[in-house]
């Protein structure tokens, strides 16, 4: 193959468009051989180049005369397929490359779609191929069809992608909006409250134009690191609806999502009343001076502010295209008073607007007005407070996040221009109102400069007017007493009035439809449960229709109280603790450095994220102190709730991440610092299989390990690596699940193996990390070791052999009903089933029922329909019959019962510890532990020791030192003397019936024949190593008529575990030892640790 480099193949080098993905193809055809050989050029390789964003983000560009050719081929890089005569293997041809790479494997190319969450609106979700789809060997009876792979690779046909489908096109009707009407508007009109009309001016008064710029450039930097944090939050993933509460939640978690999403939206209720009282506070003005009074003031902001309330409420409902048209004309309005101020500015004064202290723009007023004239209870602070909620609504934007059509686009652009945008007007209108009108002035236009009089350095003064009397007596003219100051500087009074009444009803339009949105949002993850009801939505655009509803009911609640003076600051305070927390999310998500925060807005640090949320607290406390309290109060009663509840959602939260990176970080730090003997904790593998099969083993286990050791629930599977492989990874994440559901603090890990013994030793290597690694392994007692095959007894005993060869301590468990409850479970779901079944059952009876009186044929066709579903009817009456044959009496009971008998708290009793050989101090240990948890604590411990007859009392007193000085306190200590003594007859005559079957008894039998055997039964035991070990043998059959005489009352018993010499002592007699030893008692503990020292008196 070659490439051909002729000046007929490339493409012109000035494509039409600049797009931002461009892709030259190359013609590769191996007939071109020669070409290659006459043409001395580099080759030409296939080009990617970047450019300028055009209204396709990729195309492909094709040769001159070769356009034809690839007219099948799709802007998103696949082919049309036309052509059914392509093979799927055929790679020599031109046609074949016409098609989409990929188009001929099972492997699956890179695509959107396979990273798509599943019912996502955007589009379908589809399944890539699995690992074992591609790494298995296909079956002999699967044929490969030309485009089959093709099929299967781009994942047509999965299931559940119809549905998807479907419901992208219920959604493809929406209306969507972009950056400027979405989001530019809405903050733009928002920031412009009624702040800018009639508190501007005043703020200026009293703290004069330069703190004056100082506070809105204050208020400016905590909105503008804001801004900065939320554009770097919405540009690291999709965004859906939800706005502050969406960023939140998917960044910090459900905990501080869901606290502060309830507030917000609330607060967002709740302004929409303090915006409408403002406008029906400006509508009762005009009311007064035309003496058109309906009521009385109160009564008539009631009953303007329900009207108007109402109607907003019905253009919100009507949709959010209508709300938007509404918005524009608002803006409109807006931005024709803002110019009609500036306008007035220049406008030469006349004499009743000179008395009233306006001049136009004058240097003596302007540097007058430059410091500070702070009255009486005013401060640099006090003054900030007021002014800081007419920066705020930079939020107006992202709140509607679920009607933008990019909103990781939309949202940066249109929040950052209209800050700066809003941020350009206060500023303007705070330095042009400072340079034109005095603080003070009468308004009486007698009030001239009398010739001779002394001005001292008044501006007002040099510009003929004295208005010293208002040093003594209240004026109501001037920056510091008139609110109305923008209204009579303009050049017409009543657009500043239709402006204040455009900036009102923006901002109480823009707060009712955001507050449903977020709601809604928080109500369809499910984090408040009894709010539901509030998740449905309706018509093309998902509209909150409840959420509406529920938003009206609290405004016009607030607004017949009439009385918002007190729950504005809270307000306030709502809005900056969700300020505080998108600046705290941005840092949070770069501290946790988890390589999924990858923000496409790189105009962001973390330190000033987190500087941008310290700032946002400290306002809310400049603001007002007692809302600020109240505010975090709430909040945390919301975060505790929401933490106990635990709502079953995984949204990859920056608290997860750094939860991983704190457990890494420990993890690391573990691996520095030497073991010592103070520290040792048990950490165990305990050999449960599925966790929920031995309850009993992980409970007594866990009883000693909860809150102070490692516990890892381990299964082997055992048998063909394919099947074992895909049950063990099926299954993994269910039981560590049921592991959190019951509340055990322990791991599931799991290995596939060919023998069950080989599964064991891989976890007694590998398992853990670092420090945290297990130093002890806990099995069950293998109650069927009599009738159990040969390889399960070598496989038992020799994992007992590989632990202590590892250096690990074991503990095996006994009781008298076994462990395994696998049937009795397998049993429970087959009745789970049934009762599940039984109910459809009656359900659809009730169903057919209820329409026994719908006669005809169409009813009819619907009973027929009912009965469809229950079409398997055979198989349940089978399972029914199945069941009833089972007797209750059938369940072994006791085997239930004694699967919980370590969850059951234990009454007073004792727990005896027969400490016959000292193994580092752990068959001591366990049992203390266990006396701090809260079902031991009335259990006492007796300690049992071996020793002479002649020295009991001695031997006591120097065991009560020792425990004394490992300060374990026990209730008494027994010294055994006639532990050597030989065991009866009769207990010595079981043991050796239990080992007849096993005996070789070559001893009998002529050497050859002995000889024979030995090779033929090697497991067997034989008379030689009976004899060398009788010893051994008869302590094991004593120590278990001791243990009946002194500990037969106990609630646990912990005992030494012998051990059994490598070589020496066969796996049957061991097992016989074991048995003899733990026969008809309490559940007993046999514990053997490292013989490492675990204890210690030593501080």
């Amino acid at each position: 193959m070659s490439l051909n480099n002729s000046s007929n193949v490339f493409l012109d080098s000035t494509p039409s468009n600049t797009n931002r993905f461009q892709v030259n193809v190359i013609n590769e055809s191996h007939e071109s051989s020669a070409a290659m050989n006459d043409n001395a050029d580099p080759p030409h390789y296939e080009e990617t180049s970047f450019g300028d964003e055009g209204q396709n983000r990729f195309r492909i560009s094709f040769r001159p005369g070769n356009q034809e050719c690839y007219d099948n081929f799709l802007q998103t890089g696949e082919t049309a397929k036309t052509d059914a005569s392509f093979h799927a293997y055929d790679s020599h041809t031109n046609t074949y490359y016409l098609q989409t790479f990929g188009h001929n494997t099972v492997d699956a190319v890179p695509k959107i779609e396979y990273y798509r969450n599943t019912g996502s609106v955007s589009g379908p979700k589809v399944n890539r191929p699995s690992l074992l789809d591609i790494h298995e060997q296909l079956a002999k009876n699967v044929s490969v069809a030309p485009g089959s792979a093709d099929v299967v690779a781009n994942g047509e046909g999965t299931p559940g992608d119809e549905q998807a489908e479907n419901k992208g096109e219920d959604q493809a009707g929406a209306v969507k909006f972009g950056w400027v009407k979405g989001v530019l508007v809405r903050c733009m009109l928002n920031i412009w409250g009624v702040m800018l009309f009639i508190r501007l001016s005043w703020i200026v008064g009293e703290a004069g134009i330069g703190l004056g710029v100082i506070i809105i450039g204050l208020s400016v930097v905590v909105t503008t690191l804001t801004g900065i944090s939320m554009s770097a939050i919405c540009t690291n993933g999709v965004v859906r609806g939800g706005g502050a509460y969406y960023l939140i939640s998917r960044s910090l978690g459900p905990e501080f999502g869901g606290s502060i999403g309830l507030i917000f939206a609330f607060a967002n209720a709740v302004a929409v009343a303090m915006y409408v009282v403002g406008f029906a506070e400006t509508v009762v003005d005009l009311l007064k001076e035309t003496d058109s009074m309906m009521v009385d003031p109160t009564n008539d902001i009631r009953i303007i502010g329900s009207i108007t309330v109402v109607i907003l409420l019905g253009i919100s409902v009507a949709g959010m295209e209508w709300e938007a048209k509404a918005q524009v004309i608002l803006l409109i309005i807006l931005l024709i008073a803002i110019a009609n101020f500036f306008i007035g500015t220049v406008i030469p004064s006349n004499n009743e607007k000179r008395a009233r202290g306006f001049f136009n723009y004058q240097a003596s007023i302007f540097a007058e007005n430059f410091g500070p004239s702070f009255t009486k209870g005013e401060g640099f602070f006090s003054v900030f407070a007021i002014f800081f909620p007419a920066a705020t609504g930079i939020l107006a934007g992202a709140n509607i996040s679920g009607d933008l059509e990019d909103p990781q686009d939309a949202i940066p652009k249109g929040t950052m221009l209209a800050i700066f945008i809003t941020t350009v007007a206060y500023l303007g209108v705070a330095i042009c109102v400072g340079a034109c009108v005095v603080r003070d002035a009468t308004g009486s236009v007698n009030d001239t400069i009398i010739s001779g009089m002394n001005c001292n350095g008044s501006a007002a003064c040099g510009l003929g007017y004295d208005f010293s009397r208002c040093r003594h007596e209240p004026c109501q003219y001037g920056l510091m007493n008139n609110f109305q100051v923008m209204s009579m500087v303009s050049g017409f009074g009543p657009l500043i009035t239709a402006g204040i009444f455009s900036a009102t009803l923006s901002s109480a339009l823009a707060s009712l439809v955001s507050a449903p949105k977020v709601f809604q949002a928080l109500c369809k993850d499910n984090i408040y449960k009894a709010l539901q009801f509030f998740a449905k939505g309706y018509g093309k655009n998902n509209e909150p229709l409840r959420g509406y509803f529920l938003t009206f009911v609290i405004a016009m609640a607030f607004i017949l109280i009439a009385e918002l003076n007190t729950i504005a600051p809270i307000i306030s305070n709502f809005f900056l603790a969700s300020y505080a927390l998108i600046n705290f999310s941005c840092f949070h998500a770069s501290y946790a450095k988890s390589p999924g925060w990858r923000p496409a807005y790189g105009i962001y640090n973390m330190w000033v994220s987190l500087f941008g949320a310290v700032l946002c607290c400290a306002v809310m406390f400049v603001i007002n102190w007692w809302a600020a309290v109240i505010t975090y109060v709430i909040e945390f009663f919301l975060y505790i709730y929401v933490t106990y509840k635990k709502p079953d959602v995984n949204w990859g939260s920056s608290t997860q991440a750094l939860s991983y990176m704190s457990a890494l970080d420990n993890a690391l730090e573990l691996t520095t610092v030497e073991d010592h003997v103070k520290n040792f904790r048990p950490q165990c593998i305990v050999l449960t299989g599925g966790p929920m099969t031995r309850p009993a083993l992980l409970d007594i286990t866990h009883a000693f390990t909860k809150n102070s050791g490692l516990c890892i629930c381990c299964e082997v599977f055992v048998g063909p690596r394919k099947l074992c492989v895909k049950e063990m990874n099926s299954g993994m994440a269910k039981k560590q699940a049921w592991l959190i559901k019951n509340k055990i603090k322990a791991f599931y890990a799991a290995v596939a193996a060919d023998c069950f013994r080989d599964g064991v030793r891989s976890l007694l290597q590998a398992s853990g990390l670092g420090r945290m690694k297990p130093n002890t392994l806990v099995i069950g007692y293998k109650k069927n070791w009599r009738k159990a095959p040969l390889t399960e007894i070598e496989n038992y005993v020799g994992i007992i052999h590989d632990a202590f060869d590892f250096e690990i301590g074991v503990v095996i468990v006994r009781i008298s009903q076994g462990f395994d409850i696998s049937q009795v479970l397998q049993v429970q779901e087959e009745l789970e089933k049934l009762e599940q079944e039984r109910l459809a059952l009656e359900a659809t009876i009730k169903d057919n029922e209820s329409e026994e009186g719908n006669g005809g044929i169409r009813g009819l066709f619907k009973k027929a329909g009912k009965l469809n579903i229950t079409k398997p009817t055979p198989k349940k009456d089978s399972s029914i019959n199945t069941i009833q044959s089972m007797h209750v009496g059938e369940f072994n009971q006791k085997l239930v019962e004694a699967s919980t008998q370590f969850k059951k708290k234990q009454g007073k009793g004792t727990i005896d510890v027969w400490w016959l050989f000292d193994d580092g101090g752990l068959i001591l240990l366990i049992p203390y532990i266990l006396t701090l948890r809260k079902k031991w604590k009335d259990c006492k411990l007796r300690i049992y020791v071996g020793g002479k007859i002649n020295r009991i009392e001695e031997e006591k007193i120097a065991m009560a030192s020792l425990l004394s000085k490992f300060r374990i306190k026990f209730a008494d200590i027994h010294v055994i003397g006639d532990i050597n003594v030989k065991p009866n007859k009769e207990s010595w005559k079981v043991f050796e019936e239990m080992i007849e079957p096993y005996r070789l008894h070559e001893s009998c039998k002529d050497l050859t024949t002995a000889e024979k055997l030995k090779r033929e039964t090697p497991w067997k035991i034989t008379d030689a190593e009976l004899e060398a070990v009788k010893e051994k043998s008869y302590r094991q059959v004593r120590l278990n008529e001791l243990l009946q005489e002194h500990s037969r009352a106990a609630n646990l018993i912990v005992l030494s575990l012998p051990v059994a010499r490598k070589g020496s002592i066969s796996d049957w007699l061991y097992m016989a030892w074991l048995e003899i030893l733990t026969k008809n008692l309490p559940p007993v503990l046999l514990v053997r640790g490292n013989h490492k020292n675990v204890l210690t008196f030593y501080s």
